[in-house]
């Protein structure tokens, strides 16, 4: 009887295990999983579990009794510590050996980590795990002077979350706006401008270089006053594994199309893969949600050899006080020439279109909603669109 492993018991991982099962696969399978509860979605870490609206029990992928049920081996607390391609096994921290005949890695991410004196502290927080977002709730109930490291996704939705709880929040970031890197100048300084709306004091082109109590120092010597200090720089792939394996590893784990590694019988999908896109063109890694929701599966059936392309178009979401948005592409600085706008930027009520040599390479609906598949189709069309009609509000999106 075949035997699958997963190794990292994530939404992917999770999501995996049950397409196995749906796809009538009746081997062992195997989800190795280093936390010591079982998988969880990440998203309402820093927003709605985070904010306190939603329950522990709405985070999770599975009901408890669900793996037993479905003949998945869940072993939480355990650490895949080594892969041996040789005889097809992985180890792991309870010194297990487990044989597999496809093994699929959705180890995940970490959260990148800052190093300078202070950083060490106990109010030094990062938000990864149920744990990090339990233990920044207490903190933020307690209406402390917060300063968050970055201006990207997790620390604009983090400082949000503090603000709902009354907390003064400076953020530093060493580009010189908000989302710099994740969606551009332009749309970064509408969310720089609502967080200002909302009382947030921004300081960009500085970073942290200590951390006293009560006290940051940043790069440009300014003392800001801080009772904590919450960091949100990103996040780097857990492909320590793969690597140590002899796997090809480049900012993640490099698969193909399939999701396969260089080794044709392991894959790897979620936060940790670096996939090509044939979609794209290129090899992407992308650490949202729906990469791991639909990556997990898609790895999942490329493993009983079915005929898989992955090729998405990338898909993320936030909700930050009153504005709720999608966005579809990747529309970062130097990947696009013309950004236009269909609705009223400053009401908050619109979508944003990318466009590279008169095609749309990304969009973004903020507080529109049921749009989000047009938009994906326009992407993946690759067709030239008449900015005019783009932008036209009167011209349904299917019929550009």
């Amino acid at each position: 009887m075949p035997t699958f492993v997963i190794a990292g018991a994530s939404l992917a991982g999770a999501k995996a295990a049950e397409t196995l099962r749906d796809e009538g696969f009746d081997g062992q399978v195997v989800l190795l999983g280093a936390e010591p509860e079982r998988p969880y979605e990440r998203p309402p870490l820093s927003k709605g579990y985070l904010l306190g609206n939603d329950a522990l029990d709405s985070v999770y992928v599975h009901p408890v009794e669900w793996y037993a049920e479905h003949g998945v081996d869940l072993r939480m607390g355990v650490t895949v510590t080594g892969i041996d391609r040789g005889v097809a096994a992985v180890i792991t921290s309870d010194d297990s050996t487990f044989h597999y005949d496809k093994l699929l890695l959705t180890t995940g991410a970490s959260p990148r980590r800052l190093s300078f004196p202070g950083s060490d502290r106990d109010e030094v927080l990062y938000l990864r795990t149920t744990a990090d977002s339990e233990r920044l709730r207490a903190a933020f109930q307690a209406g402390p002077r917060v300063v968050v490291a970055g201006a990207g996704w997790i620390g604009l939705e983090t400082t949000a979350a503090a603000r709902s709880y009354g907390c003064p929040v400076t953020v530093l970031e060493p580009q010189p706006g908000a989302l710099q890197e994740q969606l551009g100048p332009e749309l970064g300084a509408v969310f720089a401008d609502l967080h200002r709306s909302h009382g947030v004091d921004f300081r960009f082109g500085e970073r942290a270089v200590e951390f006293r109590p009560g006290m940051v120092i940043t790069s440009a010597g300014a003392e800001v006053p801080a009772d904590l200090f919450v960091v949100g720089i990103g996040a780097a792939p857990n492909d320590q594994l793969a690597a140590a394996a002899g796997l090809e590893v480049d900012n993640g784990v490099l698969t193909d199309e399939y999701l396969r590694t260089s080794d044709e019988n392991i894959f790897a999908a979620g936060d940790v893969a670096n996939s090509f896109n044939p979609l794209l063109g290129r090899q992407v890694r992308v650490e949202h949600w729906a990469n791991a929701l639909n990556g997990g599966p898609a790895a999942a059936r490329s493993m009983l050899g079915q005929p898989v392309v992955y090729d998405p178009v990338p898909y993320f979401y936030s909700d930050q006080y009153d504005l709720g948005m999608e966005c579809a592409g990747l529309p970062s600085p130097g990947r696009y020439d013309q950004v236009v706008y269909r609705g009223d930027r400053d009401s908050l009520e619109f979508i944003a279109f990318w466009l590279l040599r008169g095609a749309v390479i990304a969009g973004m609906n903020v507080n529109v909603w049921d749009v989000n598949d047009d938009i994906q189709s326009l992407i993946r069309s690759a067709r030239q669109v008449d900015p005019t009609r783009l932008t036209n509000p009167e011209i349904p999106l299917p019929d550009l």
